[in-house]
């Protein structure tokens, strides 16, 4: 439950701090005199969006600060996963700087606004004026029937289960819409794939011919060279190996007669054997050389194939050139790897549905034996409010396929008229009879959820007299289960409030500032007397007021 409530800055507002209390309380004042402000500031705590137009000093930040009692709302989980610190008195804080900027804090440390959202949508529900439109959304029809219906736990494992068939659809159609992208390159890659295939290429095949394409373009050159070298060494008629012979045999023949020339002849005749061996290499180099045009000729072709596809696939060698082939075989395997993946998880999604099939019907079965009961509480409440023929139906019918509820379309039909037909709650009803419904459905839900605070802002407009004073006593049987705050302009409905809140205006010497203070004894009195005949109550207002007082 809301414990305290301190605005400052904030609108009409310097400086305030309201205590809350348990059970039904109301809250009156003049139209103007600032309860809308005080909504506004509960707004910020909810994580409303920040406006610098509301500081009332625009020198200054705003700061809202809001205590709430959550003892009793098993809200300990909540706080571990989303590595809060806990404890049985939650303080929510919310700062407006000057330059627009604002920061908000959950027992003083500093979160997001979508947690701070997600956090007080557990603590507090605020029904103002135009909620009355949520009458008309599918989701809120459908979940005031789940809270009847006892629909939660069957809701929880399906809405799990739902999470993953959608996850898994999406996963199907993201693989078929890339295996048809695929499927359309799929000849260009076959294509590509036979092309190199064919080629058969390998490894080292490129440095291998580049060498051999160079020593083959050489031949004629290689072979004039050698063929001159054994020319010179033993062809011509002076060769150089018949030269050193004779210049061998001339220092031989003194070699006898000058001693000193044994080593030159001995380093000669060593030369002439090394000349002739070089000789027999030369000739034998030169037999072994044989121009092969057509060896040339296909080992030209095969390079320019290797260069043409290299360029092909921009890439710089054949090594490249290899992964690019493998790439498109990875690229076709996945293919058909694809295409099994899409049946399996077909199977997949059919035993999902299967399952999804069993709990919608399940969750449908308790929505069809709840209904009786909630549209005869609903009538009832209405009758009770003074909508004497009052009649109220929901309709539950089955859908084709599923949705995050299951496989129900769910729909409220009213109708406020003897022997009118019922209609959708749009069509027929007016805006009081629309407040009285949604009350009803509010105080319903009351006794069902969990739901520590929840404030109605004028949920009693279009109504008067009996129906007003009807309306204030459900709304303090909603206190008894949870904390029920009224903003009102009827003094039936404020004399029902256990606790009485007045919001007043004051004109200062600068400017003007919104208060709000608890009302007690007398000026309680006063307060609902001036609401019945204005702001010079008489004296039988006053009884008036005294009594609709004791009668609570």
């Amino acid at each position: 439950m809301l414990k305290s409530l301190s605005v400052e800055n904030y609108a009409l507002i310097e400086k305030t701090e309201i205590n809350w209390h348990r059970g039904f309380s109301v809250i009156t004042g003049e139209t103007g005199s600032g309860k809308s402000i005080l909504l506004g500031a509960l707004g910020l705590i909810q994580g409303a969006r920040a406006d610098v137009k509301t500081l009332k000093d625009t020198e200054r930040k705003c700061v809202v600060e809001a205590e709430f009692d959550v003892s009793a709302y098993h809200l300990q989980s909540f706080f571990e996963d989303n590595e809060l610190d806990y404890d049985d008195v939650c303080l929510i804080r919310r700062e407006v700087a000057p330059n627009g900027k604002s920061r908000a804090f959950v027992n003083d440390t500093p979160v997001q606004l979508t947690l701070l959202r997600e956090l007080t949508g557990h603590l507090i529900d605020i029904h103002s004026q135009h909620e009355t439109l949520l009458l008309n959304e599918d989701s809120f029809q459908m979940h005031v029937l789940d809270s009847l219906s006892d629909t939660r736990s069957l809701l929880s494992e399906y809405s799990v289960l739902f999470h993953q068939y959608q996850s898994t659809k999406k996963q199907l159609n993201d693989l078929i819409q890339k295996l048809e992208e695929q499927n359309a390159n799929r000849d260009y890659l076959e294509f590509q794939l036979k092309q190199l295939d064919e080629a058969n290429f390998s490894s080292d095949e490129q440095s291998e011919l580049e060498a051999e394409s160079e020593y083959l373009s050489h031949t004629t050159e290689l072979k004039e060279s050698l063929s001159k070298a054994q020319w010179l060494l033993s062809d011509k008629e002076e060769n150089v190996c018949s030269a050193l012979k004779e210049m061998t045999d001339s220092i031989a023949s003194v070699s006898s007669i000058y001693s000193d020339l044994n080593s030159m002849r001995e380093r000669l005749n060593s030369s002439l054997i090394e000349l002739k061996d070089l000789a027999r290499e030369v000739e034998q180099r030169l037999a072994d050389v044989s121009v092969d045009p057509q060896r040339l000729e296909y080992i030209t072709a095969r390079l320019d194939l290797i260069y043409t596809l290299e360029k092909k696939h921009k890439v710089d060698n054949l090594h490249d050139l290899l992964d690019v082939q493998r790439s498109f075989k990875d690229q076709l395997s996945n293919l058909d790897n694809s295409a099994d993946q899409i049946e399996s998880l077909r199977i997949e999604i059919k035993n999902i549905e299967q399952q999804l099939e069993l709990l919608a019907k399940k969750i449908s079965e308790k929505r069809v034996s709840s209904k009786p009961s909630m549209e005869e509480s609903v009538c009832a409440i209405l009758r009770d409010l003074g909508i004497l023929n009052a009649k109220f139906e929901v309709r539950i019918e089955p859908m084709d396929t599923f949705s995050a509820l299951g496989k129900d379309a769910v729909t409220f039909l009213f109708s406020a008229n003897k022997n009118a037909a019922l209609q959708p709650i749009s069509s027929v009803a007016s805006g009081g009879e629309l407040s009285r419904l949604m009350l009803a459905l509010k105080s319903i839900l009351s006794q069902t959820e969990k739901l520590p605070t929840i404030i109605l802002d004028e949920i009693d407009t279009g109504v008067s007299g009996e129906v007003a004073d009807r309306m204030g006593k459900l709304m303090k049987s909603m206190g008894e289960y949870m904390q029920v705050i009224s903003i009102t302009h009827l003094p039936q409905i404020s004399s029902k409030g256990t606790t009485h809140y007045k919001v007043y205006k004051e004109d200062n010497e600068v400017t003007t500032v919104s208060h709000i203070k608890e009302l007690e004894g007398e000026e309680r009195i006063l307060e609902i007397a001036q609401m019945l005949s204005g702001s010079n109550p008489s004296e039988a207002a006053m009884n008036n007021a005294k009594e609709l007082l004791s009668n609570c």
